[in-house]
C-alpha cells in the first residue's frame, strides 16, 4: 500500500492513502541506515492487520525535491512570509530563505504580509525595488483585512505550497484567511521581546477549498530563525544570489569571494547591488568561513551505517551484534598453543 505523509508528530508518521490516514511507525531497517522521513514523501506501508488503521512504513519512494528547514518534500513552491511591522522586517532573514530556496532550487515567492501596519509607501517601494528587478515575485497581504488573499488563491491553486518564515509574521493568520474552517492557533508579538512566538507545532500539508471550489495543498510550518550556511565552501554562496552570480564571471580570479579583492566584478558594479543584499552576502561567507576550517582541521569522516551492493542498500551489523564465525572461534582455541 502506498501513502503521502502529510503530519508527523512525535514518533507517529500520517499519512493519507486510497483506504484512509493511518499512523505509521517507521522500520527498525530504516532507522538503521538513518532514513529521514519527511512531510509530502511518498512512502509504501505494510498493514498490521486488515483492520487496523495502524501500519510500518517500509520505503521511502523517489523525491522530486525536498528542503531541509522545514523539512518537506515534493513541494511545487515556497512562500516566504515576512512581516512589514511587528516584527520589523529583517532583510537578512528574508536573503537566508532566499538563497535556501536557490540552494534547493525551488521557486520563492515573497509575501510581505501585515501591510495594514504600514503607515507609508516607502517600505513597499524598497521591496519592490530590490526583489522585483531579481526576478522574485511579490505579494503584499493583510491576513487582519484580506487584503492580497484572492492574489495568493491564485498563485496556491493546484499546487503544493510551503509557509515559511519566522515566528510571528503571519503564517498561521494567512491560513485561517485562505479558509476559515481552520482555526488554526495564533498568538500576538511578544511585548517583552518584539518577537513572534511559536504557535505552530509541526509540520502538516492542509486542504483547502476556495470559495469558487478551486482546491489546493498548504503546508504550516513552525518559525525558523536559525538558518545558516554551515555547510557550504565560501565560493559557493554568490551562486546564491542572482546579481552576484551574473556578474561574478568577470572577476580576475575564479575564486574571488567579492570582498576585497584585485580585479574584481563585483565591486566594481557594486552600485547595481542593493546594500542589504551584499551585507547578507558577507554574512552568508563569514559562516561558509567557519565551516571550510572546520572541515579542513578537524575529521569528517563518519562510517555509514549501511553499504550498496549490486543497486542494492544492506544494513552493516555492528561489530558487537556480529556473530563470530566457527573458523574464527577454533583459530582463537588454538592461539598461543604451539608457542608454549
Amino acid at each position: 500500500m502506498k501513502g503521502q505523509i502529510f503530519k508527523i508528530h512525535s514518533d507517529f508518521y500520517y499519512a493519507n492513502t486510497t483506504e484512509g490516514v493511518f499512523e505509521c511507525k517507521i522500520r527498525e531497517i530504516l532507522k538503521k541506515q538513518r532514513e529521514q522521513i519527511f512531510v509530502g514523501d511518498y512512502v509504501e506501508l505494510e498493514q498490521e492487520n486488515t483492520e487496523s488503521k495502524q501500519a510500518f512504513i517500509s520505503k521511502i519512494l523517489p523525491r522530486k525535491n525536498y528542503i531541509t528547514k522545514p523539512k518537506v518534500a515534493n513541494i511545487d513552491r515556497v512562500i516566504i512570509v515576512s512581516a512589514i511591522k511587528e516584527p520589523s522586517l529583517d532583510f537578512e532573514q528574508l536573503n537566508r530563505y532566499l538563497c535556501f530556496c536557490e540552494y534547493y532550487k525551488i521557486k520563492p515567492v515573497l509575501c510581505f504580509n501585515k501591510n495594514d501596519l504600514c503607515e507609508t509607501s516607502d517600505i513597499i517601494e524598497k521591496i519592490k525595488n530590490i526583489y522585483e528587478p531579481l526576478g522574485y515575485e511579490t505579494v503584499f497581504t493583510s491576513a487582519l483585512n484580506k487584503n492580497g488573499i484572492n492574489e495568493l488563491e491564485n498563485i496556491l491553486t493546484g499546487n503544493t505550497t510551503v509557509l515559511c518564515g519566522a515566528s510571528g509574521v503571519g503564517k498561521s493568520s494567512i491560513a485561517n484567511a485562505l479558509n476559515s474552517n481552520l482555526n488554526l492557533r495564533t498568538k500576538p508579538i511578544s511585548e517583552k521581546t518584539g518577537r513572534g512566538t511559536h504557535t505552530t507545532r509541526h509540520c502538516e500539508i492542509i486542504e483547502l477549498e476556495f470559495e469558487d471550489k478551486r482546491t489546493a495543498r498548504l503546508v504550516d510550518t513552525p518559525g525558523f530563525s536559525h538558518l545558516k550556511f554551515d555547510f557550504l565552501m565560501p565560493a559557493g554562496i554568490g551562486a546564491l544570489f542572482p546579481e552576484i552570480n551574473e556578474l561574478e564571471g568577470g572577476c580576475k580570479f575564479k575564486d574571488c569571494l567579492h570582498i576585497s579583492e584585485v580585479g574584481c566584478n563585483i565591486i566594481k558594479h557594486k552600485d547595481k547591488i542593493d546594500e542589504t543584499r551584499y551585507d547578507s552576502y558577507l554574512k552568508f561567507v563569514d559562516e561558509a568561513k567557519e565551516y571550510k576550517t572546520k572541515v579542513t582541521y578537524s575529521g569528517t569522516k563518519t562510517e555509514s551505517g549501511s553499504k550498496i551492493l549490486h543497486n542494492k542498500t544492506f544494513t552493516k551489523i555492528s561489530s558487537k551484534k556480529r556473530v563470530t564465525s566457527r573458523k574464527r572461534e577454533n583459530q582463537d582455541t588454538h592461539k598461543g598453543k604451539y608457542d608454549e
